[in-house]
């Protein structure tokens, strides 16, 4: 899956996750961007994404994130490995 692919189907999950229809991610997005991302949400997101995308990640790569382009390079890695 191509890594624009990916970023597309996070801003949905995203959208639904912090309920707002206006999220719109970059590659260079990060938690003070998104309005309602605090560590609940993020959770939810995480789990959300690792389900939607049928992948697991380690507490080490979640804690490595620094923004979402982080987590698309990582689905993606996940996803070629797979």
């Amino acid at each position: 899956m191509e890594k624009q692919n990916i970023l597309s189907e996070l801003t949905g999950i995203f959208k639904k996750v912090f309920e707002n229809d206006s999220v719109i991610l970059q590659m260079d997005t990060t938690a003070n961007d998104v309005d309602g991302w605090d560590s609940l949400t993020h959770t939810s997101m995480i789990v959300e994404v690792e389900k939607h995308f049928n992948v697991k990640f380690k507490l080490k790569e979640v804690l490595g994130f620094k923004n979402v382009g982080d987590m698309v390079n990582m689905i993606h890695t996940k996803l070629e490995t797979a």
